[in-house]
């Protein structure tokens, strides 16, 4: 089955989440809520934090000058 045929099956389906050791950690200790809203939200900051690294080299990358010479070609 190809991706596009997968994800035309799950469509009406709701949404999975992606195996995750530290998550299924998680769901096998008794915690409160408020201690897994306090991972989910460290979640999304790790990525975040990913994020503003990735857009800093994306930025640095292109503000490089072009190494090289221009040779004009007759």
């Amino acid at each position: 089955m190809s991706e596009q045929e997968a994800a035309q099956q799950n469509a009406g389906q709701p949404a999975m989440h992606e195996r995750c050791l530290c998550r299924e950690v998680l769901e096998h200790l008794s915690l409160s809520p408020e201690i897994r809203e306090h991972f989910t939200n460290c979640r999304i900051e790790f990525l975040k934090g990913i994020r503003a690294i990735i857009d800093s080299r994306i930025e640095r990358l292109s503000r490089t000058s072009q190494r090289g010479a221009k040779i004009p070609v007759d």
